[in-house]
């Protein structure tokens, strides 16, 4: 990684600038109010539309940025904010990533558009796998995906859960089992649009954290959807079905390819939340007086603060090293997008149990969540622990 520099370019820093004004005058006020509401906030995410920040063009603006870093500092600088209210805001880019990871260029044209809507007519949109018998291990899905050759139709059954923008979203991108007996190999991922008879909100989770993002069961009752709804088509998915019954290796599965492009982004949100917490525990050391003097004067203070900077920029470092490598094609030999989201998740906790002070609070209740979601602790190093052994899993 000879070419990799650690040096922003002028539009990620103004970008980064940008954002962070947003973060710092808009999202932080409102934070607390609807960590309380436990509500999605419809009106901070229309003042993100005005200014174009929820919007497709900014996030193809991110996503297409050569050295992938771009929207790791924007979900970075939003998450500093309010991570509840940034998840709010950037939820649908989950979706977004599956259905750039999965589907074909026409598909990426038709869709992603109709995840954010416009300033006057907003969209959400959600990606869901888990199901109530199916978290880590997404290879046991039961929701299943028929094909119906007839009416070139896909009919859809099951119930996916701890889905963001679940029953809420106007497009939700789901993955499905088209094949059980081939297990993560036989499943496939789906667009089902706005206004499709057949899908539904189950129950809204109440969570210790991230409250103003919104997290509910998805309902699948005899949900038809047309043959142009699979990402990336029929035919590749046949002899996607075929390899696979026959022993052949076959590309990454629908779910993994998503999460792999999302975990450095994860990993990013966490670390905003860690240095939130830092930054508000250095200015309470330095105004706080003990004795006469600043406690940041004492050393066991002082010694804190120091391994909070220390391994939050550790956290970011290896976030960007992964967004990176993802963005230029290099592949993770080292299970490297689990190590971004691992570290900064684990850090992100730690980080805000040694600031624990209002309003780090809320935040140490919102870090939780990143060592939960996207792939447990213990998935991401599973993943790490079989990269690094040479042990590869269809």
């Amino acid at each position: 990684m000879s070419d990799y520099s650690l040096e922003l370019n002028e539009d990620q820093i103004q970008i980064t600038k940008w954002v962070h004004e947003f973060a710092e005058n808009v999202i932080r006020p409102a934070g607390p109010e609807w960590d309380e509401r436990e509500e999605t906030p419809w009106p901070i995410i229309e003042e993100a539309a005005k200014i174009g920040l929820y919007s497709f063009d900014f996030v193809s603006q991110a996503f297409s940025d050569p050295t992938g870093l771009l929207m790791c500092l924007v979900n970075e600088e939003m998450s500093w904010g309010d991570a509840g209210i940034a998840l709010a805001i950037f939820g649908s880019t989950l979706a977004v990533a599956g259905i750039f990871a999965n589907g074909t260029p026409e598909q990426i044209g038709e869709w992603i558009p109709q995840c954010f809507g416009s300033p006057e007519d907003i969209k959400l949109a959600a990606f869901g796998v888990s199901e109530p018998d199916a978290g880590s291990d997404v290879s046991s899905l039961k929701s299943r995906a028929v094909y119906d050759e007839a009416k070139d139709e896909w009919v859809l059954n099951g119930t996916k859960t701890w889905i963001t923008n679940g029953g809420i979203a106007n497009t939700h991108v789901l993955v499905l089992s088209v094949d059980p007996a081939l297990g993560s190999r036989g499943q496939a991922s789906f667009v089902v649009p706005e206004g499709t008879p057949g899908i539904s909100q189950g129950q809204k989770f109440k969570k210790m954290g991230i409250r103003a993002s919104h997290t509910a069961e998805v309902i699948l009752d005899d949900c038809r959807v047309p043959g142009r709804c699979l990402l990336g088509g029929k035919e590749k998915l046949d002899d996607r079905l075929a390899r696979a019954k026959e022993g052949k290796k076959t590309s990454t599965q629908a779910a993994m390819a998503t999460f792999e492009a999302s975990r450095p982004i994860v990993g990013a949100q966490a670390v905003g939340i860690a240095r939130a917490a830092y930054e508000f525990a250095l200015d309470y050391a330095k105004d706080r007086k003990q004795f006469g003097r600043a406690i940041v004067e004492n050393q066991a203070i002082a010694f804190k603060l120091a391994d909070m900077k220390m391994h939050t920029d550790a956290a970011r470092l290896l976030v960007h090293r992964a967004a990176y490598m993802a963005s230029t094609g290099k592949r993770f030999e080292n299970g490297e997008g689990s190590m971004s989201k691992l570290y900064a998740g684990e850090n992100a906790v730690w980080v805000t149990e040694q600031a624990i002070q209002n309003p780090v609070e809320q935040w140490h209740r919102d870090s939780k969540i990143y060592t939960i979601f996207e792939g447990t602790s213990e998935i991401q190093r599973l993943v790490i622990s079989r990269a690094i052994s040479g042990i590869h899993i269809n």
